[in-house]
């Protein structure tokens, strides 16, 4: 068998993107809470206020990490605007539905992820919020009613937006005890019932989306890289206080990963790849191997970085890395040094890179890459050693539907058959160990992205569009049967 026996085929969601009820069950609000909605030419914003004079006021999300918020200014939700993670798709109020739809597919895991507000509202809270807690203890009593074991990711870019304003975000060390005490919290209440988590969603975005990913007002390449040490001690931390809990228990690391291709011969490409693989690699070689690599401390040297350690953080992560890498991989990146001479790719996360012509794009710039996963798989493997989770991947598409109820999405099928093969190859083949599979936006959410609805992922589409309106039903899309399919075989029918 290609696929070991208990392979764990899924499907993913994000807390913000998909679970809705952002004010309700004593909730608090968190950054996502703050992010309006965008499209494919539009950058989604981050809403602000001066507390000083009142003013009002927003930035493109990705402009305020580059260039950071005016001066004084506070990020907060302001009345008139629409935030696509106040309702998302409504899991909050429909999780048996989506649960059962799952159930049906198959599904031997469900990625979700908590959200940190929920439980904690203000992050720095006395107390858990018990009926943050009771919610989850639902969704995980459906989850076992299916047979399906959940992964659970514990920040996946939110986080109490308290801790913003009154903290900084992750810059503070003090957030480390606060998230730990977070993590501590939900590993003992599901004891039993989650074995596996993950605690910072594609934990590299910090240095690219610190607000999303960690929180920051400040956007110097010192805050970046200071946030993402503390989200590693925080980690290591949270590893430490699983393994001391239980020995069913196991923490891992979530990567936003895709294979790097040069655009021609020529060793300058060559060297670019190397270093863009140099950019993203090395969290995951403090993550889950446990060490600052060499040529990041020469980078941070370079750049005047230096990190305000406590004694012991060194020490600390090299015993209690990660157990398992997990990541993300939608497509692979070709780059180039002539880059302003070629044609720009488009996409999520496409700055800096060229269309590649032998791949095939849809309407949001992403291509159908039928060799990413096999690449990827084996470049982590064969640097980590460790177990391996695909916890993202699928394609985005403004699926139609019909007047008779149907959704006819055979674009998606054909992407997700050769990201399959290709993940299929890497164990059959290549003998990586790989754990499960869980699909992106198994269930309609909201794009992270661009904030559409328009921009679906899921087997089952959701009726809600880019205004915020509709009936929030569900219905089964042609991917859903086969998706049904490839799990009772095992992966073996890709047909």
């Amino acid at each position: 068998m290609p696929f070991p026996k208990g392979f764990l085929w899924g499907g993913a969601t994000a807390a913000n993107q998909y679970e809705g009820a952002w004010d309700e069950g004593g909730k608090g609000p968190s950054t996502a809470d703050v992010m309006t909605n965008g499209s494919h030419h539009v950058p989604r914003r981050i809403t602000w206020r001066d507390p000083t004079t009142g003013a009002t006021g927003s930035t493109p999300v990705f402009e305020a990490c580059e260039q950071g918020f005016p001066e004084g200014v506070e990020p907060t939700v302001i009345e008139g605007e629409y935030y696509p993670s106040h309702l998302a798709t409504d899991f909050y109020h429909h999780y048996r539905e989506d649960i059962a739809l799952m159930g049906e597919m198959g599904f031997k895991c469900f990625r979700l992820s908590i959200n940190w507000t929920r439980i904690f509202p203000n992050g720095d809270d006395a107390a858990p919020n018990e009926e943050g807690l009771a919610f989850y203890d639902k969704v995980f009593e459906e989850c076992e009613r299916h047979g399906i074991e959940p992964l659970v990711t514990l920040s996946h870019y939110e986080m109490p937006l308290h801790l913003v304003t009154a903290y900084g975000g992750w810059i503070n060390r003090k957030v480390v005890d606060h998230f730990v005490r977070y993590a501590t919290t939900v590993m003992k209440r599901y004891l039993g019932k989650v074995r596996y988590y993950l605690t910072f969603n594609e934990i590299n975005m910090v240095g690219l989306g610190c607000f999303i990913a960690g929180g920051l007002t400040d956007v110097s390449a010192q805050a970046k890289a200071q946030a993402a040490h503390h989200q590693f001690i925080a980690s290591a931390l949270t590893v430490k206080a699983a393994h001391e809990l239980s020995d069913d228990i196991m923490v891992g690391q979530m990567l936003a990963y895709n294979p790097n291709y040069p655009y021609s011969a020529d060793p300058a490409d060559d060297l670019l790849v190397m270093e863009r693989e140099h950019g993203t690699l090395w969290y995951s070689d403090v993550q889950t191997g446990g060490v600052y690599p060499p040529y990041r401390k020469r980078e941070m040297e370079r750049e005047s970085i230096v990190l305000d350690m406590a004694p012991g953080d060194e020490e600390l992560l090299a015993a209690y890395p990660a157990d398992f890498l997990a990541f993300s991989c939608y497509g692979g990146s070709t780059v180039s040094v002539r880059q302003k001479e070629l044609e720009a790719a488009e996409g999520n996360l496409a700055m800096g890179i060229v269309k590649n012509p032998y791949l095939e794009a849809n309407a949001w710039g992403w291509a159908t890459d039928p060799y990413c996963l096999r690449l990827a798989l084996n470049t982590l493997y064969d640097r980590y050693h460790k177990p391996l989770f695909v916890v993202e991947n699928g394609i985005g598409w403004e699926d139609v539907l019909e007047p008779d109820g149907s959704v006819h999405d055979g674009y998606r099928i054909d992407y997700l058959r050769k990201n399959i093969q290709s993940m299929k190859d890497a164990v059959e083949l290549d003998g990586v160990d790989l754990m499960g599979y869980t699909m992106w936006g198994c269930v309609d959410l909201v794009s992270a992205g661009t904030g559409e609805m328009r921009k679906r992922y899921g087997f089952v589409y959701v009726d809600r569009n880019d205004e915020g309106e509709g009936s929030f039903a569900r219905t089964r899309k042609d991917s859903f049967y086969w998706y049904q399919k490839i799990i009772a075989t095992n992966g073996e029918d890709l047909d």
